[in-house]
């Protein structure tokens, strides 16, 4: 049996003629699916009584319900039963690390939502490995069941050396290099570094001149009205991050793309409903406009998938035509494929998904091949999964830890005032409060007294002498032991936040014993944790597996007492969103981009 892949499906130039003589009868095509109804996302209706003519993986023709009776034999049929057959999702942003599962692996989860094209930027195995790990990243594309195209990380470091210590530097002559070596590298990935392009910096623009000379379109990442009009005119043509429907309605008018972010409304990210009211309210036309997912973990991915964010879309006001457009074609226009996928014309992929009534994917065809059916995945997706890319060896030694650490501040003899990170959901801005402090004979009193626990950063890429930065968090909420992650975005450093010096010894200690992962410890044992030795950032198991270790890593969290959710807990370090951030540099004020002392 062949592989299954984005290659799987011949190119179309290839294919004209056999396309041509079975749309027009003269050829029988390979498999008919009858009985359904189409939703054209070129015209935004429902076409009653409709079945597919497809063959070689692609769509030869919709043509009226029963239209195969007048053929010859020696074709498959699908019954559809009367369901809506519509073009697969197209994810127009994501980052597959977030998943904690390689390409291969993600690949189960976003069939089974109808999603079957992604671009992915993965800037976070950027970050630990440089451009050797994007390319392994895009070798692991290649092995998928799935279309994936990468975006190429823009901004590896998300600051500069100064404020963290990456493992990767992207520089805009690799950057320019990944380009020119890989066709799947589409567009430049989000520039989050979005101040000090709209403050002309040289290599910031040096980036995006990488992309723009090869007519590869940029992607943004941007906060502030003020910024809009400078960046636009950089030449960023699409953002994920409109928060609002004011930001959103600017980004429109100025010709940047917005992806609506659906996030689970357990996470920092569930901007859609308020960012789509630019539609909605303001009357803004949805022909630029598309849904994205960002950022899931393995448990939330199977659960929270783009066709939920489609359906979150609807009940915001859009009709179901729209949404699934929106879900699918716009993507596809926005990165110039929409010859390809995004629709169901002849010649496109036949990349298909059965919907029921209220949009939830029942079935799924890859490339034509059914890959999911009645909700499950078949024998040829399985199989396919069986063979994933095995990351090259370095890509497991990763983590490279001090023999020994000191991960808590020594206590103050005085009375003096802390420069304190203060979460509070959603988790992704962090404030920072000035506690003052009086003389205390423990940490315990203080913890007690302010509502504070201890958070540490350690260097893991083995760059510097082991740098260690000391923090205390308040209103994180963890009433015992501790917990860690080696996904401290963006530089993926180590960050351990506990109660007591031995738990958060002991939660590193399970980080590097695994080469990466997310953990909870209290009294000295591992309670729950979820291993990550591909780059400290990837499991090598299947989707399901992981969701599963997610499920129990949630449950743990909770009972700690933590108050954001881990995704949130892994943004702590992110030294380009305001206001304070902690790296292994020590505490950074970002509106200054300054480090501070943690007591003054």
């Amino acid at each position: 049996m062949s592989k299954l892949t984005r290659f799987s499906v011949a190119p179309l130039h290839s294919m004209t003629r056999r396309l041509a003589d079975v749309a027009s009868g003269r050829v029988a095509p390979d498999l008919v699916i009858t009985g359904a109804r189409v939703l054209s996302t070129y015209s935004e209706r429902i076409l009653p009584s409709r079945e597919l003519w497809i063959s070689g993986g692609r769509v030869a023709a919709v043509k009226p319900a029963g239209a195969h009776k007048a053929l010859a034999s020696g074709f498959a049929i699908y019954d559809a039963a009367g369901g809506i057959i519509a073009p697969g999702l197209v994810d127009p942003h994501i980052h597959i690390e977030s998943s904690m599962v390689t390409a291969c692996a993600y690949a189960e989860a976003a069939l089974l939502n109808g999603t079957t094209t992604i671009f992915c930027d993965s800037h976070e195995i950027g970050n630990v490995m440089d451009v050797a790990g994007v390319e392994a990243m895009l070798e692991d594309a290649r092995q998928a069941p799935l279309s994936i195209f990468l975006t190429v990380p823009s901004t590896v470091p998300a600051t500069s050396a100064a404020l963290e210590t990456a493992g990767g530097d992207l520089t805009p002559d690799k950057i320019a290099g990944l380009f020119d070596r890989w066709p799947e590298a589409v567009a430049l990935g989000e520039k989050m570094d979005f101040v000090p392009v709209c403050m002309g910096d040289e290599r910031s623009h040096a980036i995006l001149a990488a992309a723009l000379q090869r007519g590869r379109p940029v992607s943004g990442h941007v906060y502030g009205r003020e910024f809009v009009a400078a960046y636009a005119a950089s030449g960023v043509t699409d953002t994920h991050e409109a928060i609002d429907r004011d930001i959103a309605d600017d980004l429109l008018d100025a010709g940047v793309w917005i992806f609506l972010r659906g996030g689970p409304p357990t996470t920092p990210w569930h901007s859609l409903p308020q960012a789509i009211r630019t539609i909605t309210e303001f009357g803004a036309s949805h022909k630029r406009t598309a849904v994205c997912t960002d950022d899931r973990d393995a448990d939330d991915l199977m659960l929270f998938g783009l066709d939920w964010v489609v359906r979150e879309a609807v009940k915001a006001g859009m009709s179901p035509e729209q949404a699934w457009s929106m879900g699918s074609l716009h993507g596809a226009t926005r990165f110039a494929m929409d010859g390809e996928i995004g629709g169901l014309g002849g010649g496109r992929r036949a990349d298909l998904v059965l919907l029921d009534d209220g949009l939830k994917p029942q079935s799924t065809w890859y490339g034509g091949e059914l890959v999911v059916d009645k909700g499950k995945i078949t024998s040829r997706l399985d199989q396919a999964l069986s063979q994933r890319y095995q990351y090259p060896t370095a890509a497991y030694a990763t983590v490279k830890l001090p023999a020994q650490m000191k991960l808590t501040p020594a206590l103050p003899a005085k009375a003096c005032t802390v420069n304190a990170i203060k979460t509070a959901l959603p988790g992704i801005t962090l404030i920072h409060e000035k506690v003052a402090i009086e003389p205390a004979n423990d940490w315990e009193t203080l913890f007690a007294r302010h509502g504070l626990c201890f958070v540490a950063v350690i260097e893991r890429h083995g760059k510097s002498a082991g740098n260690v930065a000391h923090g205390l968090l308040k209103d994180f909420g963890l009433k015992r032991g501790a917990v860690a992650s080696s996904v401290g975005h963006d530089s993926h450093n180590i960050i351990v936040a506990g109660t007591n010096e031995a738990d958060m010894q002991a939660a590193i200690a399970a980080i590097g014993a695994q080469q990466g992962g997310v953990c909870v410890v209290a009294d000295g044992k591992v309670r729950a944790m979820v291993p990550l030795p591909i780059a400290g950032l990837l499991s090598d198991k299947r989707v399901t597996e992981v969701a599963d270790e997610v499920k129990l890593l949630k449950t743990e969290w909770a009972e700690a007492g933590c108050t954001i959710p881990y995704m949130g807990f892994n943004l702590i370090p992110l030294s380009v969103i305001p206001e304070i951030r902690i790296t292994d540099k020590g505490l950074v004020l970002v509106p200054q981009m300054e480090l501070a002392p943690l007591f003054e």
